[in-house]
């Protein structure tokens, strides 16, 4: 039954003009006609569309959702209930049938607004689909089996789409890299450890291509949902892993970070995200953007499930990570915290209201050790820092990968495209150059988790819109990566914790707290960042 038919399914007392106007909503969802889409939702900030990824609130941001989510599949109506809630307002719930197999559901609140009949709230269920192929690459109930017993047992994994998994191609977020890659023999030590913890493999999740990106949009599978913050951008590289636990479908998210990769988007989601210290976690069996500084890192949804990964992946006899690692045995990190006031000056003004109120309730804290000292500290030229990691990464990117995009000219999305463009034009003598500036920025990082823990948000802010495009990506993705390139010059341990919300124009948004420690006490590390979530929370 088409949309024009779907009139005698409704009742003889149904107004006319409500008829003709939801004729013509079907009309626009079937041929994506975002104008007038956007005409049927009443205007200001109280209309409401909710659907699995969450709640969207405001007639702008409703828009921007509608503009990144492409058309919907062709469908008819077989059936409308029909209820008159006051005068003027009516409720309708339609079963849709789609043409590619599958029903949904839409519940809708019209009311007569100035001579129209406008929707002011919308709930849409969409028909099941067998996996969302943004998160997704493959995926099984388990794809892998992990030990049967374990600490890790019951837990589910994302991996990401750079870790050998026996018996499947290495994918990198490209497809035509996928196709010419050839199965892997044995799984990358990363995978194997989880495994032998009793976690289960859920899948292979999709990740930035060649995980040179941020932002988690990827031209050629699509931009993975934001659990927390629904119409912003997911984060990336890791963004089909992070999807993936912040939805549910996995509890555990194996991941990599060379400048951010599992921290940005652990704060976009509201995750715990951990860069592990470099060299801790072996690589081998992954896919390598820049070795000085690519990390292997977990996400979760919460501390205790980070705690339990980092107990077992790091302490444990016969784990092909470490031996010796600050925590296993009980010892504990200062609670001493160093804020980098070059950080401050880069929040944006709702970060930094967020983050220092934070800081005043830190101080009040009266736990067992009482109120922990916190106080300011230097860290550098972000941007001369910044400058000089870029040129590293990307000479480093361009011998990885520069033989490979010669022979496939135009398999990249754009924006990678241009920043392997760019890395092909690194020369030897920049890069040493660079290598000799980041040396004294390396020592000094170091030298001020000597005694204490830096302590600062993640990211300037919340996650931007899906539809940012330009400059407004650009400033945040490079303010973004001044902020989280000095823990990758130093090789140290980050963590961050959805311990700030502020306000967006989606509503209200997590962003990380980000703590940094010495080499080698990422337990440490995790068991002090739960006291301070602990201490924030109480």
């Amino acid at each position: 039954m088409t949309a024009t038919d779907a009139r005698s399914l409704f009742p003889p007392e149904a107004p006319e003009a409500l008829l003709d106007a939801f004729v013509d909503y079907e009309r626009a969802i079937g041929e994506n006609d975002l104008d007038a889409l956007d005409d049927y939702f009443a205007p200001g900030e109280r209309t409401m569309r909710g659907d699995a990824g969450g709640l969207l609130v405001g007639h702008a941001a409703i828009h921007d959702f509608r503009g990144t989510r492409g058309g919907v599949p062709a469908r008819t109506i077989e059936r409308v209930e029909y209820r008159e809630l006051a005068p003027g307002v009516v409720l309708l719930l339609s079963v849709s049938r789609y043409c590619v197999g599958g029903t949904g559901l839409q519940t809708q609140v019209w009311q007569e607004i100035e001579g129209r009949w406008l929707i002011t709230a919308a709930h849409v269920t969409p028909r099941a689909t067998a996996l969302n192929r943004t998160i997704w690459r493959t995926v099984g109930d388990p794809l892998f089996q992990g030990a049967w017993e374990g600490p890790l047992a019951g837990l589910t994994v994302a991996v990401k789409d750079l870790f050998a998994v026996k018996g499947y191609r290495i994918g990198a977020g490209n497809p035509t890299y996928l196709e010419a890659a050839r199965p892997e023999k044995v799984s990358a030590p990363a995978v194997a450890d989880l495994l032998a913890g009793g976690a289960s493999l859920r899948g292979i999740a999709r990740t930035d291509e060649f995980a040179y990106s941020v932002a988690g949009d990827n031209a050629h599978y699509g931009t993975p949902p934001n659990a927390a913050l629904p119409g912003a951008l997911p984060g990336g590289s890791s963004n089909g892993a992070a999807s993936a636990v912040a939805t549910g479908q996995a509890e555990i998210g194996l991941a990599t970070d060379t400048a951010g990769s599992v921290r940005v988007p652990a704060s976009y989601q509201g995750l715990w995200g951990l860069r592990t210290t470099h060299n801790l976690v072996p690589r081998q069996g992954l896919l390598p953007l820049a070795q000085s500084f690519d990390t292997v890192g977990w996400l979760t949804r919460d501390g205790a499930t980070m705690q339990r990964v980092v107990d077992w992946c790091l302490s444990y006899d016969g784990s092909e990570s470490t031996e010796s690692v600050l925590g296993a045995s009980g010892s504990d990190l200062p609670w001493r915290f160093a804020v980098p006031r070059e950080v401050l000056a880069m929040l944006e003004p709702a970060t930094r209201e967020a983050f220092e109120a934070a800081l005043g309730r830190l101080a009040q804290v009266a736990d067992t050790a009482g109120a922990p000292e916190i106080t300011e500290v230097d860290l550098g030229d972000l941007a001369a820092i910044h400058a000089e990691f870029r040129t590293v990464q990307g000479a480093e990117a361009w011998r990885n990968n520069g033989d490979w995009l010669r022979e496939h000219p135009g398999a990249l999305g754009p924006a990678v495209a241009q920043r392997f463009r760019e890395a092909s034009q690194v020369t030897a003598a920049q890069e040493s150059a660079a290598r000799g500036a980041l040396e004294p920025v390396r020592r000094h990082v170091e030298s001020l988790v000597a005694e204490s823990v830096l302590l600062l948000p993640t990211v300037p802010g919340p996650a931007p819109m899906r539809t940012a495009t330009g400059e407004r990506v650009d400033a945040v993705r490079t303010a973004t990566l001044r902020m989280t390139t000095p823990a990758a010059v130093a090789g140290l341990p980050a963590l961050s914790v959805p311990l700030l919300t502020v306000p967006s124009s989606l509503g209200p948004a997590p962003v990380g707290l980000c703590l940094i420690s010495r080499a080698d006490t990422d337990i440490a590390l995790v068991r002090l960042a739960r006291r301070l979530e602990a201490a924030l929370r109480a």
